[in-house]
């Protein structure tokens, strides 16, 4: 009986999407006139990726400027594939946290871009990004970690306001370039 009526349904949306003249199979318009970019934007290429040491030392002084401002901190730095390399939970981060930094680092990586282009995009109507990947982070603490003009991992910090969080990244990623 259940097949019976799969089918049925299935011949009748059928019927339903080429009787109404709809296509299963829809193109996109094409942008408007001097809509697209001549330029790749956040072409950043990849570079070797970042080394444990050189990662304690990021990690080490964004770290410090959490510490420096009280903010109770998770900070996490991926190479660039968005793979974790070094992690630390401050003594009182909070536990929701450890992910979401971890995110925001991968977001960065795998974007080449800071995850804040995300939420400012987001904030501007664009809720799409979100279909994009399940693990990219539209929130402001997700910096790329350029170096000798490549990309070779990221940092993530979370556990304040997005705003505090890029705060503590940013020294990290300053001392990379």
């Amino acid at each position: 009986m259940r097949i019976a009526t799969r089918v049925a349904l299935g011949l009748s949306l059928t019927g339903f999407f080429a009787g109404s003249g709809a296509s299963l199979a829809q193109t996109a318009s094409p942008p408007p006139a001097g809509g697209t970019p001549e330029q790749m934007p956040f072409d950043i290429p990849y570079g070797a990726p970042i080394s444990l040491e050189r990662s304690k030392q990021v990690l080490a002084a964004a770290e410090a400027e959490a510490v420096k401002r009280n903010w109770k901190m998770n900070i996490a730095v991926v190479d660039t594939h968005g793979d974790l390399v070094h992690f630390v939970r401050m003594d009182g981060a909070q536990l929701a946290s450890v992910t979401i930094s971890q995110n925001k680092a991968r977001t960065a990586a795998r974007w080449r871009r800071e995850s804040r282009v995300f939420y400012n995009a987001y904030e501007t109507g664009h809720p799409y990004l979100g279909t994009l990947d399940p693990q990219l982070a539209a929130s402001p603490g997700g910096f790329p970690l350029v170096e000798g003009g490549k990309l070779i991992g990221a940092i993530g910090c979370s556990g304040g306001t997005g705003d505090q969080d890029a705060v503590i990244c940013k020294v990290g990623a300053d001392l990379v370039r």
